[in-house]
């Protein structure tokens, strides 16, 4: 019944591809901004825990999956029987503890396992295939997951959190730099050692990086995922914010209408609400 089912799915693809001007208009790049936020939506109903949502949405990203390979297919990229049997390849392979001989005492030995795998499949770096397009905080766990794996970690919590403090410090001695006046002095051959606001500005970033870095890596220490623990805090601020919304138009306002002090008052009624 699946692989029935299956085929009548490509195939209805197909037919969309042959029939539909606007399907038959669509490229790879065309799409692939849509196939993201199909990727999001599945996230979303996940975290909903709603399951209708979640069956649709993951049919939506399995249309993209299906359409991307037709597309490819037509300039005899690849077929979706190269999609399936890459990726069977690919699980065999990659778990000799289940379909070889190898013995594994708990999944971090599966994890290394996994990344040494990769390089012997000729990828150069242990980071390879940390794809670039990813979120910057979700790829800075991923960056320091892989390389946890062969070793390349800290020992002890408490020194990740002494290097979050530590990158802070530095964060704001840049901070009091960039906000003190200019007093111009010279170096050897006349030139000014003042560093310039652009220069100032581009070194406070990298400082506030360093420290989202170290925020990441002691995340990683509680074993929270950093990308999940702060889309959660983005919820929780979207309904506080609202319920302040709500006040403030029950008084028959507007936000702009209202103030700091009356908009803070309704904040703090929102944390014992919602």
């Amino acid at each position: 019944m699946t692989d029935s089912k299956f085929n009548e799915f490509v195939e209805i693809v197909k037919r969309l591809r042959k029939d539909c001007p606007w399907d038959r208009e669509q490229t790879n790049d065309s799409i692939k901004a849509a196939t993201i936020e199909e990727a999001y939506e599945v996230v979303e109903a996940i975290e909903k825990k709603n399951y209708d949502e979640l069956k649709n949405e993951l049919g939506d990203l399995l249309l993209h999956v299906v359409f991307h390979t037709i597309i490819a297919s037509e300039s005899n990229g690849f077929t979706i029987d190269d999609v399936i049997d890459s990726i069977q390849s690919k699980l065999i392979r990659r778990h000799p503890h289940v379909f070889g001989d190898v013995k594994v005492s708990g999944s971090n030995e599966v994890k290394k396992n996994w990344e040494e795998i990769k390089l012997e499949e000729g990828r150069d770096s242990v980071l390879d295939g940390v794809p670039e397009m990813l979120p910057a905080l979700q790829r800075a766990h991923r960056l320091q997951e892989k390389a946890s794996k062969v070793g390349f970690d800290w020992e002890k919590k408490e020194d990740v959190w002494k290097k979050v403090i530590e990158e802070i410090e530095e964060m704001h001695e840049i901070e009091k730099v960039k906000s003190q006046p200019a007093e111009p002095s010279l170096a050897k051959g006349g030139k000014s050692k003042v560093k310039s606001d652009e220069e100032l500005y581009n070194q406070l970033e990298n400082e506030i990086g360093d420290v989202f870095f170290a925020l990441v890596n002691y995340a990683r220490f509680l074993d929270i995922n950093p990308e999940n623990a702060l889309r959660r805090t983005n919820s929780k601020f979207i309904r506080r914010f609202g319920y302040v919304e709500e006040k403030i138009k029950s008084l028959g306002k507007k936000l702009s209408d209202s103030n700091l002090k009356e908009m803070d008052f309704y904040w703090e009624e929102s944390k014992k609400i919602v």
